[in-house]
């Protein structure tokens, strides 16, 4: 007879296999934090050709006011052919395009494909897509006041600005970018915050753009301020991308301020493992210690982070940076970023290889945005089999199946 010791054995050492696989593979999809001598390498390359001191760089105003915006410039960081000169301009002329000097910093510059490439700088595909909306979320007729957006009972979005550190070639909201920067203004606030006071059951508000940490420190101090006047609101999210295009927008001066708004929560946007490096480790460290829970919210992106291996490798390290994988987004059907979307058997078939080769905290939900505003739909493999009278019949995430006694409504 084997013993309870041996049947152990020989179940840690199938695990171990799958465990291997694992390695192996996340040595395939270096983090940012694993490329920390090639980005710095990239870091200095672009500060000699801006002509910015170390001190510049680590500015954030610095970084703001530098963006990369013209043909021109990126040329003189990263070689571009004729042809991609024509594209950019091409492209620009449609579709706004710029990037922090410090996220071209990740752009591997000999890669065609690079993930950073891909979601910075523009593609000729982006005018080829013509048949699609520019709000397929129906943003525009779920918004009473001007500055809000709703789409549940109990929480709305307030935009407070169209600016970005980096403007995503997947953005939802690149109707709303145009070719200049412009904050949300008091008027449209004020709405915004007397629309919240006059409905009760707001009790969820999340602000947002654009970028919403693209507001200095003491226009978000005294717009969370108003908010935490308002008894019924109980809690604030801040919607941002900074802490992975802009990492040094998170200062201790901005930190402080934040740590005075409790209940406070910051959801961010990283889709590639190459984005989590030791500047956003420092930023998520600061805010972390200070009591701001982090989530991310990705998004399923051809070419970008439409594996199992990056999506695994992704949310692991996520985690070793304190921030918790929230949502897989389903790219929305936007004008101009179809050549981003996949099939949402793709997206299945990640959480479906997730599940069981790594811990459930490194497992987002996936989900889908309806169409029209009407909000999302959480979409995952189907685990059940089939059903009985008194069982159901599960697969496990090695395809195994297994009966499970199903207790009746009244617990026989």
């Amino acid at each position: 007879m084997v013993s309870k010791r041996e049947l152990s054995v020989r179940r840690a050492l199938e695990l171990k296999k799958y465990g291997d696989q694992m390695l192996e593979e996340n040595a395939l999809v270096p983090s940012g934090l694993e490329m920390t001598k090639t980005i710095q390498a990239r870091m200095s390359h672009i500060r000699s050709v801006m002509g910015a001191s170390l001190k510049d760089w680590n500015d954030w105003c610095w970084q703001i006011e530098n963006r990369i915006s013209n043909v021109t410039m990126l040329n003189k960081i990263m070689k571009l052919s004729n042809n991609e000169k024509k594209t950019f301009i091409r492209v620009g002329e449609e579709f706004r395009w710029a990037t922090s000097p410090y996220f071209a910093s990740l752009i591997d510059t000999k890669s065609p494909n690079c993930p950073i490439r891909a979601q910075c700088l523009p593609a000729i595909e982006e005018l080829m897509d013509t048949n699609t909306s520019l709000d397929p979320m129906g943003e525009e007729t779920t918004s009473p006041v001007p500055a809000i957006v709703r789409r549940y009972p109990d929480r709305l979005i307030i935009n407070v600005t169209n600016e970005c550190p980096s403007y995503c070639r997947h953005c939802q909201r690149r109707r709303r970018i145009g070719q200049k920067d412009h904050h949300t203004s008091d008027a449209r606030i004020q709405e915004a915050l007397d629309y919240i006071r006059d409905n009760p059951e707001i009790r969820d508000v999340l602000i947002t753009g654009g970028d919403a940490l693209m507001l200095d420190d003491d226009r978000l101090d005294w717009l969370l301020g108003q908010l935490d006047e308002i008894s019924t609101v109980e809690m604030k999210r801040i919607g941002s991308r900074t802490i992975s295009t802009l990492p040094y927008r998170i200062t201790p001066a901005l930190v402080k301020m934040l740590s005075k708004h409790h209940p406070l929560f910051i959801n961010t946007q990283v889709n590639h493992p190459i984005e989590i490096t030791r500047e956003m480790a420092k930023a998520t460290d600061l805010l972390t210690r200070v009591g701001i829970p982090l989530g991310n919210q990705a998004v399923l992106l051809a070419g970008v982070n439409d594996s199992v291996m990056v999506q695994r490798k992704l949310n692991q390290t996520l985690l070793k940076v304190r921030i918790r994988p929230y949502y897989l987004f389903h790219c929305k059907a936007v004008r101009g970023i179809s050549h981003f979307r996949t099939s949402v058997d793709v997206g299945i078939e990640i959480m479906e290889n997730l599940r069981g080769h790594t811990s459930g905290l490194a497992i987002p939900y996936y989900v889908v945005n309806s169409p029209g505003g009407l909000g999302k739909t959480p979409i995952a493999p189907d685990y059940i089999i089939s059903r009985g009278k008194d069982h159901i019949v599960l697969r496990t995430w090695e395809l195994k199946a297994v009966e499970y006694k199903n207790p009746s409504e009244d617990g026989s």
